[in-house]
């Protein structure tokens, strides 16, 4: 069983679509742990002041776990778990204050604390609650406070480590998670070698099992049964032809983002400043040359040394003038916008920009109006003051090269672009 559990293992990892490559891989994956804590101490806040309310729809909350939701096909659906059921009255933290409390309780906790110990039991503590609806879907919020202790949680994934392990897991239950999350972890240990510290990876991997796209290995070692399984294992490329479209759409994706911040680096050159290109994607090639290639090896001492340094890293696009930010950009081509606006937070509030038009959100033409309607949030309620301003791509696309011919300073490109 375990050397065609190996087997396995190294054919998910050199699958294209596996969420190995897809998501665990994924550069944008990276730049979302800061926003996802950030936006988890908002609500443990909101709830600790009494502000957070009593509806899941435009709260912090939501704000959040939409991100989380937005992180490829693996967290497709990680909100329903929060979404209100009138007629069940579950999940039952908007109703109840004392819930609600002890559910900002756990947050705090686990955000504050560093050992296994300690988020156990924080867990068996709002365990014995016993909260109507409140359950494991929670860990998806601790995975992003602690992504080498606490696994994601899915029905997915519940279902690919009951193949593997041949457990009976159910889905609702703590303790069920608990026992679950051990099994991982030493899954994890033993073949470490394939995965990663990180468990994103193994539950990636339970997650392609568990919805299909691989089979476990059998429990059997009847020779027939092996042969049997491995004959199926060399299927597997026919059915990631049947995942090909939604495969070429997240490529797809990806080489429209590095192409604008290719845009957006090139048009701070032609404009004689400095150019900063996000650390995590200055290896990026585009047109066959490394995305960073003629820009900033290193940030300004004044940058890396603020509280929101390894934030500010992150930001898609910076123009600079010596030491000062003239400014920031944050493509955004199909993803949620909260991960590239508290860069910008930490940016601005950390730094001397500028708040005269010095940050910008880059979006299809499209997208203009959903930017808008999720600026109004209460999550957002800092943005306004920052004077952020939306530039298309067509506008980019249509105006960068006479800027960089004729412009100056920053001018051209507040002319096509609006503030939000």
């Amino acid at each position: 069983m375990a050397d065609l559990l190996r087997v396995l293992i190294e054919r998910w990892r050199q699958d294209p679509g596996s969420t190995y490559r897809t998501w665990f891989l994924w550069e944008e994956r990276l730049k979302n742990f800061r926003s996802i804590r950030r936006g988890i101490d908002q609500v443990v806040q909101e709830i600790d002041a009494g502000t957070f309310g009593n509806v899941y729809k435009g709260s912090s909350l939501e704000t959040i776990v939409g991100s989380i939701a937005e992180q490829r096909q693996i967290f497709k659906g990680a909100d329903h778990a929060f979404l209100w059921k009138p007629k069940l009255r579950i999940p039952d933290i908007y109703e109840d204050p004392g819930n609600q409390r002890a559910f900002g309780r756990l947050l705090h906790h686990c955000a504050c604390c560093s050992t296994e110990r300690e988020i156990i039991a924080g867990i068996e503590a709002i365990d014995r609650l016993k909260i109507k609806g409140l359950g494991p879907a929670v860990a998806n919020l601790l995975y992003f406070l602690h992504p080498t202790l606490m696994p994601a949680f899915n029905t997915a994934i519940v279902n690919g480590f009951n193949a593997v392990t041949g457990s009976k897991v159910k889905l609702g239950r703590w303790g069920e998670y608990l026992a679950m999350r051990a099994g991982i972890l030493s899954l994890n240990r033993t073949y470490r070698d394939l995965l990663s510290n990180d468990l994103g990876a193994v539950v990636g991997f339970l997650f392609d099992v568990g919805t299909g796209r691989f089979a476990a290995p059998p429990v059997t070692a009847e020779a027939n049964a092996r042969e049997a399984w491995l004959t199926e294992l060399s299927k597997t490329r026919e059915t990631a032809k049947r995942l090909e479209g939604a495969m070429a759409a997240d490529r797809e994706g990806d080489r429209t983002h590095t192409e604008v911040q290719a845009w957006l680096r090139d048009l701070g050159l032609a404009l004689g400043y400095q150019v900063w290109v996000a650390a995590n994607d200055r290896g990026r090639l585009h047109g066959g040359a490394a995305l960073g290639t003629g820009c900033l090896e290193r940030l300004p001492a004044s940058l890396e040394s603020v509280a929101g340094a390894e934030s500010i890293r992150l930001i898609d696009i910076l123009w600079l003038d010596g030491a000062r930010v003239i400014a920031a950009f944050e493509v955004e081509h199909t993803t949620s916008i909260y991960s590239g606006i508290v860069r910008m937070l930490d940016l601005a509030l950390g730094s001397d920009l500028h708040a005269a038009g010095g940050l910008y959100l880059v979006a299809p033409d499209a997208r203009e109006g959903e930017v808008r309607t999720q600026l109004r949030r209460p999550a957002f309620s800092r943005v306004a003051d920052l004077q952020v301003r939306f530039l298309s791509y067509g506008e980019l696309e249509r105006n960068r090269d006479p800027i960089a011919r004729f412009g100056t300073g920053m001018k051209g490109v507040q002319a096509i672009s609006r503030v939000l």
